[in-house]
């Protein structure tokens, strides 16, 4: 089948190589022209494992073809997907979904004959309704289905979620031909047995924010029982173990740490807090998720400077990790850049390594000096701060960094090292949630 996919960031990107690399006929359209010539280039605009090779082996096939030419790139196209970005609004906290609507009136108008468009991109309840009404108004003439179909990558682990995902989610408002050309585009996917899950549009919109918020949640009720656990003397890995052996609960996002970031959740959760509040059904468990964790990214340079005896003032503090976490270099709302602020408020001096960040976090955090590997960051520090836990700084070499540093303050914010290891290496460590933590 012929797809188009517009936009190229990350979504559009990974889902048109993935859906090339089934078979189908796919073309890329993006605005920017400077990105479509760096991705024909080899020159990927994120970072995501294996993509550069996905990309490229399709390309040369001929089944992946990129274009700045909207109305060209829709062209006999079976499906176009809509992937543009839709960040929180200023001033109210609503999606913008101005680029959504935009992309639906530009496709609309270049159609040479009967499509469905579907909604690829992360968007409230109701948008495919006004996708489709634009869609009536502009041309009358077509047979113009709208569908939903949210995508539930994870950064770091796009491609394999892509192509065995849980499960794919389309929203359709009950048309045979919709029905089957989304049957059509991921029949694929019956070679892993991935459940093919039709519902109403309204429905499927309402998935994926529904996916995002209670993962969000997860994520935020074990912070706040890691706090608890540092209050009474108790393990949060422990209790963390405990409760997810219950299959009724299950392990996946119980993880404590600094608050989540990243593209999705912060974003995901304040535009659901918003749909609730609109149709006057608040959602009040996700209104705290969303106070709690901005708060506890903050709360992090505060346990740092703790760890520093409670003056940061003219110290070296050493970070490793800014992304929000590993196998990617996404900064959007990372916890790391609430850490560098407070840190920086309190008179601290921040010196940091990331394995692929450093460039997208530099203009972020202008005052940071970037460090060209862990150790070097290290060296000659009051306190070191582990703050993605990307793998290679699961085995460090605690002994040798301990002896360039000129205090031995370890801040474990992802619960890496056991304290054994750490008092070894001669380190007082404050972790997350856990004996041997400072705060």
């Amino acid at each position: 089948m012929k797809i188009t996919m517009i936009g190229t960031g990350y979504v559009g990107l990974v889902s048109g190589a993935c859906f090339a690399d089934f078979g189908h006929d796919v073309v890329c359209v993006d605005k920017d022209a400077g990105k479509i010539a760096a991705i024909e280039s080899g020159r990927m605009p994120i970072f995501e494992p294996g993509l550069d090779q996905l990309v490229g082996g399709n390309a040369a096939a001929g089944r992946l073809t990129f274009t700045t030419d909207l109305a060209a790139g829709v062209k006999g196209a079976d499906a176009i997907f809509i992937a543009v970005g839709t960040p929180s609004r200023r001033g109210d906290g609503h999606a913008d979904l101005s680029y959504v609507y935009a992309a639906a009136r530009e496709i609309v108008a270049a159609l040479d004959g009967p499509a469905v468009i579907v909604t690829k991109s992360t968007v409230p309840v109701g948008t495919g309704d006004e996708v489709e009404r634009i869609a009536r108004e502009l041309r009358p003439d077509l047979d113009i289905q709208v569908v939903s179909n949210p995508e539930f990558l994870r950064e770091g682990a796009a491609i394999g979620d892509f192509k065995r995902p849980d499960r794919v989610v389309v929203g359709t408002t009950g048309s045979d031909r919709a029905i089957a050309v989304m049957s059509q585009i991921y029949r694929p996917l019956n070679l892993n047995q991935a459940p093919l899950m039709f519902t109403g549009r309204r429905t499927a919109e309402l998935i994926k924010y529904a996916a995002n918020a209670f993962l969000a949640t997860k994520i935020t009720f074990i912070n706040e029982m890691a706090d608890l656990c540092e209050a009474v003397g108790a393990e949060v890995q422990d209790v963390s173990r405990g409760i997810g052996l219950d299959n009724r609960i299950g392990g996946k996002f119980l993880h404590a740490g600094p608050g989540y970031g990243g593209s999705c959740f912060p974003k995901d959760t304040l535009a659901l807090v918003k749909t609730g509040q609109d149709h006057d059904a608040p959602i009040r468990i996700v209104e705290t998720v969303v106070q709690v964790n901005d708060l506890r990214k903050r709360a992090m340079g505060r346990k740092i400077v703790k760890a520093l005896g409670g003056d940061a003032r003219g110290k070296t503090v050493a970070l490793l990790g800014l992304t929000f976490k590993p196998n990617t270099d996404d900064m959007r709302d990372a916890p790391s850049l609430a850490i560098v602020q407070a840190l920086e408020d309190a008179g601290a001096r921040i010196v940091a390594y990331d394995p692929e960040g450093m460039d997208v976090a530099a203009p972020m955090m202008p005052s940071v000096t970037m460090a060209k590997d862990a150790y070097e960051a290290a060296q000659g520090a009051d306190a070191l701060v582990l703050v993605t836990e990307w793998d290679i700084f699961r085995a460090l070499d605690l002994k040798r960094i301990a002896g360039s540093m000129s205090g031995k303050a370890l801040v474990d914010l992802r619960n890496i090292y056991p304290l054994a290891e750490a008092q070894d290496a001669g380190f007082t460590l404050t972790r997350v949630g856990g004996l041997g933590s400072a705060a």
